[in-house]
């Protein structure tokens, strides 16, 4: 595996989003004229060497063009970027004697664990003023409720729900009508059951329904109960129970 020889406190990564990295990048090759600098890229080169303001002791390479040349060497290694695999990052800087700074936007520090899982160690991030990233707005955070105010938020959602069921129920009146119908509606009272006599069988007829079970033929209510006549074999009690056995003298 290549090895680095550059010290930790030569090695930075620079939080920046993806729109500002062209110009930190001329930014940091401004403060290091006097070094010799190469840029490197997992993607597309072109358009970054066409942004560069001062090129003459600059190289813009790829990944490949960079792992084709192992004697290529500079003062200060930039990654615009990071590869998919780790263990091409290490590669880049076995390429630099001195210095590595690292361009990271956000959506690209999720690569940075498995580099610093190789190298043992982690990459220090130093922000640069202007070049953050931009803060999103967060929602503050909900003050943890105590034992009591559940217990009163719970009773009010409570009285809530069961207010309606509480309250009085209205009485139901039914309307009025005033094409005399409302009399359909109201109870009749039942006119007396009477008594009229008898049939030429000795049947009781009465002048509405009459009930036979409960009257006689006379015309006389039953009584609710009606003793049998017959009345069986009355038992004393008293006479059945055995005697005591005297006890032996």
């Amino acid at each position: 595996m290549p090895s680095s020889s550059i010290k930790p406190t030569n090695h930075r990564v620079y939080p920046c989003p993806n729109d500002k990295k062209l110009l930190l990048l001329n930014q940091i090759i401004s403060q290091n004229i006097d070094s010799k600098i190469i840029i490197v890229s997992s993607q597309d080169i072109s358009s970054i060497k066409e942004s560069l303001v001062d090129i003459t002791s600059v190289e813009v390479l790829s990944d490949d063009e960079l792992l084709k040349d192992e004697s290529l060497k500079c003062d200060l290694l930039i990654s615009l970027d990071l590869p998919q695999k780790a263990i091409l990052y290490i590669q880049r800087l076995s390429h630099t004697t001195s210095k590595a700074l690292l361009l990271l936007n956000e959506s690209e520090q999720k690569l940075l664990y498995p580099i610093e899982t190789l190298l043992g160690r982690v990459i220090k991030q130093e922000i640069v003023e202007g070049f953050e990233y931009e803060k999103k707005e967060t929602k503050p955070k909900q003050k943890q409720m105590s034992k009591q105010d559940i217990k009163d938020v719970a009773k009010k959602r409570y009285d809530e729900s069961t207010r309606d069921q509480n309250e009085p129920k209205k009485e139901f009146k039914k309307p009025k009508r005033d094409d005399g119908k409302a009399k359909e509606w109201e109870k009749k009272k039942k006119a007396p059951n009477k008594f009229l006599g008898k049939d030429e069988k000795g049947k009781a007829i009465f002048s509405g329904k009459s009930g036979e079970r409960n009257h006689r033929h006379d015309g006389s209510p039953k009584e609710s109960y009606d003793a049998p006549k017959k009345v069986g074999k009355k038992i004393n009690i008293k006479s059945l129970k055995k005697p005591k056995d005297k006890k032996a003298d």
